[in-house]
């Protein structure tokens, strides 16, 4: 259950809606299964705080008994505690900064979370509960700061600050001392960051990275949660640019700037296109009904003149029992297919036929064009080039592996991991 949500914290100040950007989840198609409810939501937008609320590092203690430990800590400054053995302890106290604004990311539910994030079902699996598989995302995972004037940078840091106003770093994490004398360290599943090039005209995907305590980057560990760092990346940043992906170990998030948002379609936009497809009256060639992709914000069972595809030739039907068909398949819900391969009646083509969704997330879309393509094997439908940059953006997967998955439902995809719509009459 959700505490209240503190004061300031409401996402459109009266009178000075100066907007950083949101975060979005991948994989939740416009909202959350269950609705987005307070802090517990598919996005998050960032506006200017009414009072700054950003800190910055201060003083720094070297501690060896338990007492010093409680001193410290009884200042309620922000701190972050690295431990270095049993009877050494290096705080870092943070002062107040007010030219910037702090926004925590995480699973608590706890007051300093602003953003709260649980592990996102891949395939489509919408009814699971995410309770019952042990969460790898951490309580307090990262947290971003954004400078509150322009260019209001955002920069994102691993771990966030607990109710106790501290970042503990235990024994066991991985921790150092830089050349400079700052200690620093990465949290257990870490935080890794891809940041694109020209995102969203001709975007081009960047190398993943992990992001420390204090916001520097490295190249990946050997594996997700490895005892040694990577190599410092010289020179990269930790500021997040429009279309930096931010993965937590277990959800993915995607960075848009304000001004990005203000150049990204709307789901106005999006429905003007969905009318625009069914007023061209797309017919299924078997039973030559008129088909129509439901309205948005739609419910995800499936309506009876949707949209069907056989991915393999991109050829749109009606949904009819024609070819082979098992027996008892149950009715798939939005990003699932019956894995029951059909022959296509136009080309004879066999492969997988599942029931279209249009892609809803507009954040996620690259241009503004039209829904022409359909990811395979979920059949989310959306533009050709957001189609095409999503099948070639490997996210984090694992503890080392990376694989591309449709945006709007986090299915993993297959190669080629997209499909081009044939529609039988005008459109075509």
């Amino acid at each position: 259950m959700n505490s209240p949500k503190k004061d300031g914290d409401d996402d459109v100040p009266v009178k000075d809606p100066v907007k950083y950007g949101e975060l979005v989840i991948l994989g939740y198609n416009g909202s959350l299964p269950s609705g987005d409810r307070g802090r517990r939501k598919s996005r998050f937008a960032l506006y200017r705080r009414a009072k700054a609320n950003g800190v910055k590092p201060s003083a720094v203690h070297i501690l060896n008994t338990p007492q010093d430990s409680k001193a410290v800590h009884s200042r309620g400054q922000h701190s972050i505690s690295f431990t270095l053995s049993r009877n050494q302890t290096v705080v870092v106290e943070y002062c107040h900064d007010n030219s910037t604004d702090m926004f925590q990311i995480g699973r608590s539910t706890e007051s300093p979370i602003d953003f709260v994030v649980t592990d996102t079902s891949g395939a489509g699996k919408e009814g699971e509960d995410p309770s019952i598989a042990p969460s790898t995302i951490s309580r307090f995972a990262c947290r971003v700061v954004c400078e509150r004037n322009p260019p209001y940078t955002a920069r994102i840091y691993a771990a966030g600050f607990d109710s106790s106003k501290n970042i503990f770093l235990g024994e066991k994490a991985t921790k150092w001392k830089n050349p400079d004398g700052h200690m620093d360290g990465l949290t257990t599943n870490g935080v890794l960051v891809m940041h694109p090039e020209g995102f969203p005209e001709d975007p081009k995907q960047g190398l993943w990275r992990e992001i420390s305590v204090c916001g520097d980057v490295y190249a990946l560990r050997e594996t997700r949660s490895g005892p040694s760092r990577g190599k410092l990346a010289e020179g990269e940043s930790s500021a997040l640019r429009d279309g930096s992906l931010v993965d937590l170990c277990g959800a993915t998030l995607l960075w848009r700037t304000g001004e990005g948002l203000m150049r990204a379609p709307t789901l106005r936009h999006l429905e003007a296109l969905r009318q625009e497809l069914n007023a061209s009256r797309p017919q299924c060639p078997v039973g030559l009904s008129t088909l129509a992709f439901p309205s948005m914000p739609r419910s995800h069972s499936l309506e009876e003149r949707q949209p069907w595809v056989y991915l393999t030739c991109g050829h749109v039907h009606g949904r009819h029992d024609w070819g082979q068909r098992s027996e008892g398949v149950a009715e798939p819900r939005e990003g699932e297919g019956s894995t029951t391969r059909r022959e296509c009646p136009l080309c004879r083509s066999v492969g997988p036929y599942v029931p279209l969704w249009l892609g809803c997330e507009p954040a996620v879309y690259v241009d503004a064009g039209a829904p022409t393509h359909a990811f395979v094997p979920c059949g989310h439908v959306c533009s050709e080039r957001t189609a095409r940059y999503w099948a070639e953006t490997p996210l984090p997967h694992g503890t080392h592996a990376f694989r591309a998955v449709c945006p709007f439902c986090s299915a993993a995809l297959s190669t080629p991991g997209w499909t081009r719509l044939i529609f039988q009459g005008p459109i075509d």
